[in-house]
């Protein structure tokens, strides 16, 4: 039997679902996280899961995994220490760095400029120099490399990055100085800048593997634990991680290239999100992971994702392929508060995360949060988990009673009002990614999952007038679901750097064939056959002397038939939408990417038995609830037990397992055939 196991490692809980590829079945789990070590929470979710479902850890064939660590590393500043060496006369660059200040006119005065994350006293040079053209200009000097490296041992680095000027065009030099790294000091990790990112602009390319190299220990330490502690409970499947692009690398390939995973967590969320629309009928989809600390969104149009060439960790901003996810800091655990100077009602990005936690939860929270205002205004009922899991109603009364004193309002209009401000947030979220990127928020549909995100969905549809708001099946483990139905994926880049008019499609062609045969390679070596591997083709296109371009996807059969004019007139179509406006500037083509995927599972959702409309046999209880300024009558529904075709009219709550879908007042929701809830307006 094959069994597929997805594992989704979030701040507060660790997610698993565990899939029959050959039936269809599953069984979801949630088991609180542990941050000290989360592969301790993934093993206990793991024995729990395997014993409900009857199965033994070896049946599994495939461990699929979104994790965080490499991410936490980055923002907690827990990299490892990294020794840089670079071409002579360059060893400030991670110091000059890029001249751009974020935020405002003022910015510079109160940005504190971020450590780079190798240091300048890490950082050394070497004698030896290639062109622009990938010709010697000046032989590599061994002496020199000695001597860098000699220096770097003594001060104790943990990770090596080279990376020389023009290595993208030939990378001969950092390979030998790599090979004598390797024999001089032999237990520490070393990265190749023309292997992690063959692509010019050298400051990003040196971020970019010097991010690499930070992380590297970590995430190795991580998959090595990890691999351990599964192989003890008797699992010998292949281990698999999520890449922040939303495709899947094997474990082997991340320790290496952890760069690529720098987002794997978010990237879960919206693969599952994709599996969902597919068997929903839905093409245009908006995503809404609320989870406890923090909202991600995304924007997927006619089943594709939209990714982006940066991946950006807090202020890290390095070049790697990722779904374009964009963060914000509000979650169920966001804490309320009104500070004194301008006596206005805050929301978070401060959490009260898994420890203490809201109020609500009983656990010592002290703090209002946004979980604490849902269950005062009655949309997150008392008895959760049926009935094993209680809620403290009262303490959370108490809690945004401080609110509503501060603010000289009632109860309820302070937690009406934490809600409306945490729904702004992900409203100002979802603005980014769709208004400000020329998509119009009505012709998408809105996905709320994660723990939180059903309780918002409906209300930030009515923000956006995005419908139908929608529920998913198991909207709470959803991210576990995207990292086992996902596909395998791998890339490689090159810098072409030529005037459009100067090319010929048939070069291009044979540059393209050429990088497709290596990254198949690479994916036969993970085990996946050749008869199952894709290939797809990027081209970053410019305005000749501009220093922004826009990828474009392609397949050598639309470059054969409709040439270079076929991929300009492309780019001037996405550049019109991004930007309003075109220039009569020839046009630049900049890098060539080739991306090799493996199959994707086609796995299809079980279709729920038919009903008559009436939702009558799935009520639970009647309940009260406060909505647009006053106590309204709810009924309260049990999710197991809703049926096809069934109808909904809001107010209205429905409880599950591991969420809670909040309808609203003035809108119905549908079930479809395999249990999604579609929310509409009345």
């Amino acid at each position: 039997m094959g069994y597929r196991l997805g594992v989704d490692v979030g701040g507060t809980f660790t997610d698993l679902l565990l899939f029959n590829v050959e039936t269809g079945a599953f069984w979801r789990h949630k088991t609180p996280s542990t941050p000290h070590d989360s592969s301790e929470g993934i093993l206990n979710g793991v024995n729990a899961i395997c014993d409900e479902a009857g199965v033994a850890a070896k049946d599994i064939e495939f461990f699929l995994h979104g994790t965080t660590v490499a991410t936490n590393a980055v923002l907690e500043g827990k990299g490892a220490r990294v020794g840089l060496i670079t071409t002579e006369g360059y060893r400030h660059i991670m110091q000059i760095a890029r001249s751009y200040v974020p935020g405002g006119l003022a910015a510079w005065i109160i940005w504190p400029k971020p450590q780079p994350l190798a240091a300048l006293e890490d950082t050394v040079t070497v004698k030896g120099r290639m062109n622009a053209a990938g010709e010697e200009v000046r032989p590599l000097d061994e002496d020199s490399v000695r001597t860098a490296l000699t220096q770097l041992k003594a001060q104790g680095v943990e990770a090596i990055t080279v990376s020389l000027i023009n290595a993208y065009a030939n990378g001969a030099h950092e390979k030998r100085i790599g090979e004598m790294a390797r024999d001089m000091i032999q237990d520490v990790p070393v990265s190749l800048s023309h292997e992690v990112l063959p692509e010019m602009q050298e400051y990003e390319r040196t971020l970019t593997t010097v991010a690499n190299a930070a992380v590297r220990p970590v995430v190795g330490r991580y998959v090595r634990s990890l691999r351990d502690k599964l192989a003890i409970s008797g699992m010998a499947g292949k281990l698999s991680l999520l890449r922040s692009d939303g495709g899947l690398m094997s474990a082997q390939k991340a320790e290496e290239h952890p760069v690529n995973i720098l987002m794997s967590g978010p990237a879960g969320g919206v693969t599952g999100a994709l599996w969902v629309a597919k068997n929903a009928g839905l093409k245009n989809i908006l995503t809404l992971d609320v989870g406890g600390t923090s909202t991600d969104v995304a924007l997927i149009e006619n089943l594709e994702p939209r990714r982006v060439r940066t991946t950006e960790v807090g202020h890290l901003s390095v070049r790697a392929s990722s779904l374009d996810v964009k963060t914000v800091g509000a979650g169920g655990g966001s804490i309320a508060y009104v500070p004194e100077l301008t006596g206005a009602l805050r929301v978070g990005p401060q959490s009260a995360g898994a420890v203490p936690g809201p109020v609500a939860y009983g656990k010592g929270g002290e703090a209002p949060t946004v979980t604490d205002a849902n269950v005062v205004l009655g949309y997150l009922p008392e008895n959760l988990l049926g009935g094993s899991f209680k809620l403290d109603r009262e303490g959370a009364k108490r809690a945004v009673q401080t609110i509503a004193d501060a603010l000289r309002i009632d109860l309820m209009a302070a937690a009406r009002g934490i809600i409306d401000i945490v729904n702004e947030n992900m409203f100002g979220a979802l603005r980014m990614i769709s208004v400000q990127q020329g998509y119009d928020p009505r012709h998408f549909a809105l996905m709320g999952f994660g723990g939180a995100g059903p309780l918002h969905v409906n209300a930030v549809a009515r923000l956006m007038g995005s419908w139908p708001a929608i529920s998913p099946v198991s909207p709470g483990v959803l991210c576990a679901l995207g990292d086992a139905t996902t596909r395998m994926r791998t890339e490689t880049a090159r810098s072409l750097s030529r005037l459009a008019t100067e090319t010929k499609a048939e070069e291009l062609i044979a540059i393209l064939d050429e990088m497709a045969l290596q990254t198949r390679a690479e994916l036969r070596s993970d085990g996946v056959p050749d008869s199952e591997i894709e290939c797809v083709f990027e081209v970053d296109v410019r305005y000749a002397g501009q220093a922004f371009e826009v990828p474009l996807v392609i397949s050598s059969d639309v470059l054969r038939n409709d040439g270079i004019a076929g991929l300009l007139k492309r780019f001037d179509e996405e550049h019109l939408r991004l930007f309003t406006f075109n220039m009569d500037t020839p046009h630049e083509i900049v890098n060539l990417r080739a991306v090799a995927l493996g199959q994707s599972l086609d796995l299809p959702a079980a279709e729920l038995p038919k009903g008559d409309g009436n939702p009558i046999a799935a009520k639970m209880r009647d309940h009260t609830l406060w909505m647009d300024g006053r106590e309204q009558a709810a009924v309260i529904y049990d999710r197991e037990k809703l049926r096809q075709g069934d109808r909904i009219p809001g107010p209205a709550i429905v409880i599950e397992m591991d969420s809670t879908t909040l309808i609203e007042s003035g809108c119905v929701a549908t079930v479809d055939a395999v249990g999604n809830i579609l929310i509409n307006p009345a």
